[in-house]
């Protein structure tokens, strides 16, 4: 399902809100974690090239590349758990919707402790690169 298509109806019952407020949310860190993709390999691109020379070490390169398989191997996760939630039309009794929403609360748990690492580590990138940018004057 795509968060664009899901409408949230007066006839809903609350599970069928909660699945549906969900499936908008995982919509949403799937798109996140493809943005943080590309902005990993931004980082890692000017922190091997622009910044090589003025980076004591590559501790931090070598952590964005970490980071970079962390996030794809979430994405992956995420993109599966995606697919699988497509059953939940077939859930017959509130133990099986229970499942999902379990398993979705420790997605979630999963993607904010991965965000906060990554803010974390783009945290310590530009304390790093401080003042090694040259800043221009605006009169």
């Amino acid at each position: 399902m795509k968060t664009e298509k899901i409408q949230i109806f007066d006839h809903d019952t609350n599970l069928d809100v909660t699945h549906k407020i969900n499936t908008m949310e995982l919509d949403n860190w799937i798109n996140h974690l493809k943005y943080i993709k590309k902005e990993l390999s931004n980082l890692i691109n000017i922190c091997q090239n622009e910044l090589k020379d003025k980076l004591d070490d590559n501790s931090v390169a070598n952590k964005f590349e970490k980071k970079e398989v962390e996030n794809q191997t979430l994405l992956n996760a995420l993109n599966t758990y995606s697919k699988s939630r497509l059953n939940i039309i077939e859930c017959e009794d509130t133990q099986c919707d229970m499942i999902y929403i379990t398993e979705h609360e420790s997605y979630r748990r999963s993607y904010l402790y991965h965000l906060d690492k990554y803010r974390r580590l783009k945290d310590e990138f530009f304390n790093k690169v401080q003042g090694t940018f040259t800043l221009l004057k605006v009169n």
